[in-house]
């Protein structure tokens, strides 16, 4: 008997509730939401994304392991279509504006746990003073030139689903060097897609601009806003974005 899979049909109502998860994950795919070679976010993150049991996303896995589109590993479930896998984007050191560290930089970073600041707790969805993880991160030349200053909070869903940022809770005194530069391959790893927007404002009567930026995964969901200060008088922002062809 031949079988069928959410690529042969479209979903029907006589169909079972893991072919409908199977059929609008599977779009998930082909969208690029998630992009080939990317891991899949967890059993639970996607029970609750789609309203249904752990056992009914088990089940819609399944299928689409059958059909390859899907393949499981030691590591999870990833996304088997074919394309281009998606390489570490360079671009996003975190924080933005981090520098590379060299003889003449002195940087400083630390984490705390705390109330983020009422604009950083709107955009990432937190209650008022509910505290969070808090990055701060500050740069400058050896002779206190080029300063650069960044402030970042994440959101719960960011702690949560990121193994490796949910255990700096324990460690955020602030008072200890806490470089978290691996951040977005951290995420990455963890199943999430990012999505950053930065804008620039320069600062009136003043020679610094801010830099802010905003990351949501696919499901729209706040990761982490960051407020950069920079002294532009000295340095020039650099922005590098890749886009794949078209067709």
């Amino acid at each position: 008997m031949a079988r069928t899979t959410p690529q042969d049909h479209q979903a029907t109502e006589g169909q079972p509730l893991y072919w409908h998860v199977a059929t609008q994950l599977l779009g998930e795919l082909r969208d690029g939401t998630i992009p080939p070679g990317e891991r899949l976010p967890g059993e639970r993150h996607l029970a609750r994304h789609y309203g249904v049991s752990r056992e009914t996303v088990r089940q819609a896995l399944e299928v689409l392991r059958h059909d390859g589109v899907v393949a499981t590993d030691r590591r999870g479930s990833h996304a088997a279509l074919p394309g281009a896998p998606v390489e570490t984007p360079a671009a996003l050191t975190f924080p933005i504006g981090a520098r590379t560290a060299d003889p003449g930089t002195v940087d400083r970073a630390t984490v705390t746990w705390e109330k983020p600041p009422p604009g950083h707790a709107r955009a990432l969805g937190l209650a008022p003073h509910r505290p969070t993880l808090m990055h701060r991160y500050e740069s400058a030349d050896a002779d206190g030139a080029g300063r650069r200053t960044a402030v970042t909070s994440f959101s719960a869903v960011a702690l949560a689903e990121v193994r490796e940022l949910g255990r700096y809770r324990d460690r955020a005194g602030g008072s200890s060097c806490a470089q978290l530069r691996r951040t977005y391959d951290w995420m990455r790893q963890a199943g999430l897609t990012l999505h950053h927007r930065d804008s620039i404002t320069p600062l009136a009567g003043a020679s610094s601009v801010r830099v802010t930026r905003r990351v949501h995964d696919q499901y729209a969901r706040p990761l982490e806003i960051t407020e950069l200060l920079v002294d532009a008088r000295q340095d020039a922002l650099v922005y590098e974005f890749t886009l794949p062809a078209a067709g």
